[in-house]
């Protein structure tokens, strides 16, 4: 199948939304919403697999303009910076990027997948930028509540193993929180006052910190759907529940709503609960494990025209669990 980049995959969207965004969104406007990706650790926006999840987005919804984030158009360069360089600075860059993109920033609005840490990158760019605003943001595999240990690299993937072996014991560094990417989404519930004191990234799109950030949750309580993906059998995300925002200190696992983020609604989530667009999901396998039965049936669900913002799923809300 060819390439979604390539130009003939490009014309009929591009006409598409131009018509679309030129008059107001209706409900029976049968425009697809554009949809961005952002791709995890260790990959690049060109990869052949994430190209395939771009394909799969099209195969959903004929006609979907899809746009891969990109930190740099060099591949490798791209990899490197899923592993070095400062995480706000990079949502920063992609905020820029995609408010200044001729076709996303004319569309109603925008759907969105992250999988791995480009989950919760893209719940940063909803939470500080939102222009154009998310309608519904998937996350499959993604380290929301943080993680307290770092990937298993190949034996000969240098990069990743450079990165891992200046991270352990560094972590709460200057020099490693503006500069090495996972440390930026380190949170150890046993030193929770350097966590706050330091963390160049998480502490602050959680809104952990006393002085809350109001825009993160208007932001967040705003999309019409927050799907959270959770790989039953996760053994490369440490802990995998993390996905679902909760929280383990010694093996055991406070849900979601259990939690002060939840019940004083520091993120919007609650709000959002209440309105049934957060919704919680598992999906057989190790981390990144995605079969193309689970993308197509998600993206087929939860993207698509701009009317389709109010489907149901039969996910149950937090609440329900």
């Amino acid at each position: 199948m060819p390439s979604l980049r390539a130009l003939s995959l490009f014309l009929a969207p591009i006409a598409q939304v131009v018509c679309a965004t030129a008059h107001p969104a209706e409900d029976n406007d049968d425009t697809p919403l554009p949809v961005v990706i952002w791709h995890g650790l260790g990959d690049t926006y060109s990869a052949d697999g994430l190209q395939q999840v771009g394909q799969i987005v099209e195969e959903a919804n004929p006609g979907t303009f899809v746009y891969f984030v990109r930190l740099d158009d060099n591949a490798n360069n791209d990899r490197r910076a899923t592993f070095y360089g400062n995480v706000t600075e990079q949502v920063a860059k992609v905020c820029d990027d995609l408010a200044s993109h001729p076709i996303l920033s004319t569309a109603p609005a925008i759907d969105a997948v992250g999988f791995s840490q480009g989950g919760q990158f893209l719940r940063a760019y909803v939470e500080r930028c939102n222009a154009p605003p998310v309608r519904s943001l998937l996350t499959f595999g993604s380290q929301h509540n943080g993680i307290v240990d770092y990937r298993a690299c190949g034996p000969t993937d240098w990069l990743c193993r450079g990165a891992m072996a200046l991270l352990h014991g560094n972590t709460w560094t200057s020099f490693v929180q503006s500069r090495l990417v996972p440390a930026q989404y380190f949170r150890d519930p046993a030193d929770l006052d350097s966590y706050l004191a330091y963390s160049n990234f998480l502490a602050d799109i959680n809104n952990e910190r006393d002085v809350k950030n109001e825009t993160y949750s208007r932001n967040i309580a705003s999309l019409a759907n927050l799907v959270l993906y959770m790989f039953e059998d996760d053994t490369t995300v440490i802990p995998k529940e993390t996905g679902w925002f909760e929280d383990v200190v010694d093996d055991q696992a406070t849900p979601l709503r259990e939690r002060k983020l939840y019940k004083e609604d520091w993120l919007g989530l609650r709000a959002l609960d209440k309105k049934g667009g957060l919704k919680f999901e598992t999906t057989p396998g190790d981390h990144m494990q995605l079969s193309d039965k689970v993308l197509l049936e998600a993206f087929g669900e939860y993207f698509g025209p701009y009317g389709n913002a109010t489907k149901h799923h039969g996910s149950e809300s937090i609440g329900e669990l």
